[in-house]
């Protein structure tokens, strides 16, 4: 079963190109994450804020992701991060077109 993570943060920028440009090696270094399936990247301007939705093959997978993600925020002083983590329904899922099996 795979499980989403879930995490959103304050940010000041940057955003949009400027965010992909910044941000691409980090992008990068997320594949070679143990039970890593895939990330979207969320951010919005208007509300200073920023963060992803990502798949893990396992719900340790995530866990693990999350704790060393957190630390790494802390290094840049973002020290309040909101985190879930939920299963993943794979059947309803499916119905609706996810691209999670």
């Amino acid at each position: 079963m795979a499980y989403v993570l879930q995490v959103d943060f304050n940010m000041n920028g940057p955003f949009g190109d400027e965010m992909a440009e910044a941000f691409s090696n980090l992008a990068k270094s997320i594949n070679e994450e143990p039970g890593f399936v895939w990330k979207i990247w969320t951010e919005s301007p208007e509300a200073n804020e920023a963060g992803g939705i990502y798949i893990f093959e396992t719900k340790e997978t995530a866990e693990q992701y999350l704790d060393m993600h957190s630390k790494r925020l802390a290094d840049f002083g973002i020290t309040k991060v909101n985190a879930k983590i939920f299963a993943i329904n794979s059947k309803l899922t499916e119905i609706t077109n996810g691209p999670v099996k």
